[in-house]
């Protein structure tokens, strides 16, 4: 097992709308899973790395948070403005800083308030809405409907680290 990309990287090149009711319900999803995943992990477990050189399950749970913010904001944004520029952030910067040291109930709380928002959002976009785009500096022009996937992805790429290692431990 691929102990970095346990779900394998993203990667589609199908028809997005056939694909987005799929993916806006996975995003629904991650909330109680990622709770569920978490729920019996103490503070010794929460703390130790998915992989070598990894992030601890507590700096995961909390870069969700913090990508899911963003990823709602960019969505926003392409919803709203022609193309705009997004900002990108540096999240190995972001998961050093003090608040990612707090309980994850404060992260899990915010992930289902962000992922109860985004589900709303994405479920009533319409074929046009999933076209329209943002700019990102690294990435270049990113359409609506393919983020919807990327951002599926991504919930199911950490829960993976999370769960993979459970498995793993025995936990």
């Amino acid at each position: 097992m691929d102990l970095k990309y346990p779900v394998g990287q993203f990667h589609f090149d199908g028809e997005i709308a056939s694909m987005a009711d799929d993916w806006i319900k996975e995003i629904g999803t991650l909330p109680s899973l990622l709770k569920e995943a978490v729920a019996s992990m103490d503070d010794e477990q929460l703390d130790t790395a998915y992989r070598p050189g990894g992030w601890t399950v507590r700096q995961v749970v909390h870069h969700v948070a913090d990508s899911h913010m963003n990823a709602y904001i960019r969505f926003k944004l392409a919803l709203t403005e022609e193309n705009p520029v997004i900002k990108p952030y540096e999240q190995g910067r972001w998961a050093e800083l003090p608040d990612y040291g707090m309980p994850v109930d404060i992260s899990l709380t915010l992930i289902e308030a962000v992922h109860g928002r985004l589900h709303t959002l994405l479920s009533g976009l319409s074929a046009d809405d999933l076209n329209r785009t943002f700019l990102h500096p690294d990435s270049g022009e990113v359409k609506v409907g393919e983020n919807i996937g990327m951002y599926a992805w991504h919930g199911r790429h950490h829960l993976a680290h999370i769960t993979s290692l459970s498995k793993r431990r025995g936990w």
